[in-house]
């Protein structure tokens, strides 16, 4: 698949790219609303994951992930969209891109899309909020890329960003609805903890660790629950301002045909209002 190579093209752009610190007025408040999940701001991510360890071999993700925001009166509404591009050798677990992935000899292409509604509070006062939706689309190219079933549920985030940064976290739940009757059901839960320590000129370290559970598999091949995490740093090509960061994690707990590690760099480019 190409998702290496695009990674290559975008990293040879942000080193040849004339680059400074991202500044909105004092750079705060830019970094602050980029690590708000639910915050009123347009953006179009693009992570890249590598998976290592695997019993079947190493697996590619690229998800692109666009945010958008619509304010109505007092409350704003996040539509956040996950589409990822896979390359799996095989039946490789423990992944939420994958909930219940079948056995097989690999395929690439496009995977579920999943699509998000938050519903926040415009002004929050203290902590910041949102939940709402969360559906799984039977997207896939191939069926050893998606779940081949309508997944739904509640999602939710609760975060807090004192001045020296932010901390919180996502869960989300997936039910299947409908779908293929061939194929396992759908019931997987996602925790999300996430936490931005910021440093000068832009630059921060964060973790933020993907937790998945499928209540379908048995006991001892239900979790993955990865601990590592990275650093990042806001900053401008032109008139375009981007955040990127790179993380990797070690799975302290996975199913047997789970990655051990992981690792990932994100290319985030942001649309303030």
């Amino acid at each position: 698949m190409c998702i290496k190579p695009i990674l290559i093209i975008c990293l040879t752009v942000l080193v040849l790219a004339p680059i400074s610190w991202a500044e909105e007025k004092g750079g705060g408040d830019l970094r602050a609303a980029v690590q708000n999940p639910v915050g009123a701001m347009y953006s179009l991510p693009f992570k890249f994951n590598f998976d290592y360890g695997a019993p079947n071999g190493e697996a590619s993700f690229l998800n692109i992930q666009p945010v958008i925001p619509i304010t109505v009166g007092d409350w704003n509404y996040i539509n956040r969209i996950i589409a990822p591009l896979i390359d799996t050798p095989g039946q490789v677990t423990g992944t939420p891109e994958i909930p219940n992935p079948p056995p097989g000899d690999g395929a690439t292409g496009l995977g579920d899309i999943n699509y998000s509604l938050f519903v926040s509070p415009a002004q929050p006062k203290g902590f910041i909020w949102g939940l709402g939706p969360s559906i799984m689309l039977p997207t896939a190219s191939d069926d050893q890329l998606g779940s081949e079933k309508w997944s739904a549920g509640p999602t939710g985030v609760v975060l807090v960003q004192p001045k020296w940064g932010t901390y919180g976290g996502l869960v989300r739940q997936l039910w299947s609805i409908a779908g293929e009757d061939d194929r396992a059901s759908v019931n997987q839960t996602l925790i999300e903890p996430f936490l931005n320590y910021n440093l000068p000129n832009g630059w921060y370290l964060v973790t933020d660790m993907v937790i998945t559970a499928n209540w379908q598999a048995d006991s001892s091949n239900r979790w993955t629950v990865p601990l590592g995490g990275g650093f990042g740093k806001l900053l401008k090509i032109g008139s375009q301002a981007i955040n990127v960061r790179a993380e990797a994690y070690y799975n302290v707990e996975k199913p047997d045909s789970a990655p051990d590690w992981q690792w990932g760099f994100t290319i985030q480019f942001l649309f303030p209002k």
